[in-house]
């Protein structure tokens, strides 16, 4: 306001009116970058029925992932979160937002109920439903869990770590689609989910194990919005939550291992079977040696008519 008073929001039930007016809204912008992007892409591609699919589903996920990362990086430089880890949980429980983070959560919110009557929409195919559906409830779950037990400040920097990491892989899919030849993007992705996994991990030890126990008001107070922090005085539930963070991050990681051993394996079996492909074409192409002259009759005559073996001298 003008006298220089800041003002902060709540949630509250009139949040769903607004998640669903901008659920419209991303389902608008969809079909625009559907439209005027990916489909005229498409058409010159000439993609299968699988790739086109996939080529769909990637070519949307890196338009939002790209605004998301940049939206969200905005907002935590500004609001003093990566200057200041400590605020991640200092003073919490962090009932009351500012506005920028307040309308980042709520458009998450409505851009992941969205992808739900898109799967109708784009018409996707039934075996990719049941893992579209466990994409979108896991970002909902954590997206809406964080907004609602105020752990919105945590919440912000792990969803740039996971955006950014996924935003790396979509597009390395993509460029795959237009060059099957071109994997070089997956190597980038493969270095950037590494490294945001360990950040990730270092995250939940530095507030799970370091701060939230810590934290002045350790009671149970729901009307305030404390949910957590007396929980985590308890050295024994903290430790093991953090168990199940680290076990859950390592069967992340143990995924995305075994998807680039196979990965590689595939590659240089491929590289292999080129080799002797083109072996055995040289040796294909290689001239055969004939001997000088001509057959006639199944007899090598010489070029004067005369047979090219050596006569032997009879004694006289």
């Amino acid at each position: 306001s003008a006298d220089g008073e800041l003002v902060q929001y709540h949630y509250g039930l009139k949040d769903l009116v607004t998640i669903l007016f901008y659920i419209f809204i991303a389902i608008i912008l969809h079909a625009v970058v559907q439209e005027y992007a990916l489909d005229k892409i498409n058409r010159r591609l000439h993609l299968s029925k699988v790739k086109h699919s996939k080529f769909n589903e990637s070519g949307q996920l890196v338009a939002f992932h790209f605004t998301s990362v940049i939206w969200c990086l905005y907002v935590v430089v500004t609001e003093g979160y990566i200057a200041n880890p400590r605020s991640l949980w200092e003073n919490y429980p962090h009932v009351y937002l500012p506005f920028q983070v307040k309308f980042f959560y709520l458009c998450q919110l409505a851009y992941w109920l969205h992808a739900l009557p898109e799967l109708y929409f784009q018409k996707v195919r039934k075996e990719e439903i049941p893992r579209q559906l466990r994409c979108i409830a896991l970002y909902l779950v954590h997206i809406a869990g964080a907004y609602l037990l105020n752990l919105t400040r945590l919440g912000l920097i792990l969803l740039l770590l996971q955006y950014l990491a996924e935003f790396f892989f979509h597009m390395a899919r993509l460029v795959y689609f237009t060059d099957e030849n071109n994997e070089k993007l997956f190597n980038v992705w493969a270095v950037v989910f590494v490294v945001t996994r360990l950040f990730t991990l270092t995250l939940y030890i530095l507030v799970i194990g370091f701060g939230l126990p810590r934290v002045e008001n350790q009671a149970l107070d729901p009307e305030r919005g404390n949910f957590f922090s007396f929980l985590f005085n308890n050295i024994l539930f903290r430790m093991s939550v953090l168990l199940l963070v680290c076990l859950f991050q390592a069967s992340v990681m143990w995924r995305f291992i075994h998807f680039q051993l196979r990965r590689w394996r595939e590659y240089w079996n491929e590289q292999s079977s080129r080799k002797r492909a083109a072996a055995g074409t040289k040796q294909q192409a290689k001239p055969l040696k004939r001997d000088s002259g001509y057959h006639e009759n199944g007899v090598v005559k010489a070029e004067n008519g005369t047979s090219p073996r050596t006569k032997k001298l009879k004694s006289p």
